[in-house]
């Protein structure tokens, strides 16, 4: 079994969900009182949310690239990266290591492609909709992003950063995303792509009329996957 590197704490509640889903897949493959080998360096949520608010993407990818070099030289054997907003600097990883560093947009294209999809909403932080990187990685794969209308994207940011990344699970809020999902769906979506890895904290396949790809789960498949093959 490979050692995952995971660079977690963006923010810890969805870094809990990547640890137990992962430790739950590796015991359900290979069964018994069989874990996964992790490797987590869990950060201050808070030194990244404000680099993420005062733009300074260069420095947030220099922090993170030295964290992924010191998880390769404590063993990891891949890496992780626990959040969907901070693939915007997987570059700066990618060059700082020379293990394979698993991008969450690989895994969850190659579901949409499986499911015949070619359209997809994506909900995520501001960063995540408004910014090139989440829909040009998901165009490589010949999928087209639709993201919410600007209030609505207000409120997806809103709900993650002043809730889910608190531990803050609402029915009110369940019940705005829900809206909001089929306002996408009414736009041509043919998917629901849950960008964002707080959200699958809130949503679920239950919540929309078309199918849900929740990016945690699909990520954690993948890595489980390499790390045991």
């Amino acid at each position: 079994m490979r050692i995952i590197g995971m660079l977690g704490g963006m923010s810890w509640e969805s870094t809990a969900e990547y640890y137990r889903l992962t430790n739950e897949l590796v015991r359900d493959r290979l069964g018994g009182v069989h874990s996964a080998r992790i490797l987590l360096d869990s950060m201050d949520f808070a030194d990244m949310e404000q680099l993420q608010s005062a733009g300074r993407w260069q420095e947030a990818g220099e922090l993170l690239a030295a964290k992924a070099s010191a998880l390769e030289s404590a063993g990891a054997q891949m890496l992780v990266l626990c959040t969907n907003t901070m693939h915007v600097v997987v570059d700066a990883i990618e060059q700082a290591v020379t293990i394979p560093v698993l991008h969450i947009l690989d895994a969850t294209s190659a579901r949409v492609r499986q499911e015949g999809l070619s359209r997809v909403g994506v909900l995520g932080t501001a960063f995540t909709m408004e910014q090139d990187f989440y829909r040009d990685r998901l165009a490589a794969g010949g999928i087209q992003a639709i993201v919410p209308e600007p209030q609505d994207r207000a409120t997806v940011h809103r709900i993650i950063y002043e809730e889910l990344v608190r531990g803050v699970v609402t029915e009110a809020s369940r019940a705005r995303y829900r809206a909001i999902i089929d306002r996408l769906v009414a736009g041509g979506a043919e998917g629901i792509v849950l960008g964002c890895t707080e959200i699958e904290l809130l949503v679920s396949a239950e919540d929309s009329s078309v199918p849900v790809f929740p990016t945690t789960r699909l990520h954690v498949e993948a890595a489980v996957e390499m790390a045991l093959t």
